[in-house]
């Protein structure tokens, strides 16, 4: 293993330091327990957008702090969930009394932890609500999730919804919002080698010098098949393909119900993609591949979105939600309405994502 690292054990404190101190103007760390947060938090009456997961896919989620998106994140280790304690003290630091939307991926140990800090966080008189991200195409369930992972959607939800927050919406519209954004959004990703987290010290799976894994999940988990490697044009047609003919999916999940003051099960549909679909395309970086092959990756997909008429109207492509120094890529495509391309274009200024300041 070479990382630029001093002891595995030392890795996440010791770069929530250099990233306090490199943005203090956009944020602060606290710690024991452990979050990130806006440096004008709490903001009076407005919503506060509250995300998180293990440590090892940053940006996300601590690199999106700041005006126009999040206002506090929580890392835990790497690739393992923030506890209950990290998320309700986030909470409490940045709710200005419009209430908190915990926006949560589909892993297991995230989805616990943000349900029991959901009821403590209530048991002391905030009004909190949870809306779930679970896009990706590639498996109905995996040893880490219950029902399709949480990947690239996650990004695009916490720049709209957090456009909508800083626009004063309501703690019900901005829920509302992500879910629907949720339901929108489809993402697929491929490996081309394993990541290797600094506490094991070696990959955590092995591929051939010529093999890929098609699906994989962003903490390494399998996906849909292993297979001798493609070309970059072969590659985003798989992937993209994959997502826009994904049919219709119907499921059910757990939200919190504020008028019953309890958890309810939940009925989504997510509706295929149909042509004339306005799409926000984002290309990631798995965290080890060059923007430049993401370029490659992007050139084929307006390609394959052609072919299926679908209409690129904005996209976002570079690493944001990474697996450590994994090679390899994701595509997610999330069907727009205005409302969420006025969002989207709205301002934002966080460490890792800005424009229109």
């Amino acid at each position: 293993m070479k990382k630029l690292i001093n002891a595995p054990v030392d890795f996440v404190r010791e770069s929530l330091e250099g990233m306090a101190v490199a943005h203090a103007d956009l944020i602060k760390v606290h710690y024991d327990p452990t979050f990130i947060y806006r440096t004008d938090a709490p903001t009076h009456g407005k919503v506060a957008i509250v995300s998180g997961g293990g440590s090892g896919h940053e940006p996300m989620h601590g690199g999106f702090v700041g005006m126009g998106m999040l206002d506090a994140a929580c890392p835990g280790e790497v690739f393992t969930s923030p506890t209950p304690d990290q998320m309700l003290e986030a909470a409490k630091r940045v709710d200005g009394g419009a209430g908190i939307l915990y926006i949560v991926k589909n892993y297991s140990g995230d989805i616990m932890n943000f349900e029991m800090a959901t009821e403590l966080a209530r048991s002391e008189g905030i009004r909190v609500l949870n809306i779930l991200i679970d896009d990706d195409v590639a498996v109905r369930d995996s040893l880490y999730t219950q029902g399709r992972r949480g990947v690239g959607t996650t990004v695009l939800a916490e720049k709209i919804c957090g456009a909508a927050a800083q626009q004063g919406y309501s703690l019900q519209r901005v829920a509302s919002l992500c879910r629907r954004v949720n339901l929108n959004g489809r993402s697929m990703g491929i490996a081309l080698t394993s990541c290797t987290v600094p506490a094991n010290g070696t990959p955590t799976f092995a591929l051939g010098d010529r093999e890929v894994e098609m699906g994989i999940g962003i903490h390494g988990e399998p996906g849909r098949e292993r297979m001798s490697i493609l070309s970059a044009d072969e590659i985003a047609q798989m992937l993209a393909t994959s997502i826009i003919e994904d049919r219709t999916y119907s499921r059910t999940v757990r939200e919190w119900d504020e008028d019953k003051g309890e958890w309810v099960d939940v009925e989504l549909i997510n509706h295929a993609f149909e042509k004339g679909d306005k799409v926000l395309a984002f290309v990631n970086s798995m965290g080890g591949t060059p923007l430049s092959e993401l370029y490659i990756i992007y050139r084929q997909l307006i390609e394959v979105c052609k072919k299926h008429s679908l209409q690129i109207v904005r996209n976002l492509i570079g690493p944001y939600i990474t697996s450590l120094d994994m090679q390899g890529c994701s595509i997610t495509l999330l069907k727009l309405d205005d409302e969420m391309i006025q969002l989207w274009d709205a301002p934002v200024k966080t460490p890792s994502l800005r424009w229109g300041i």
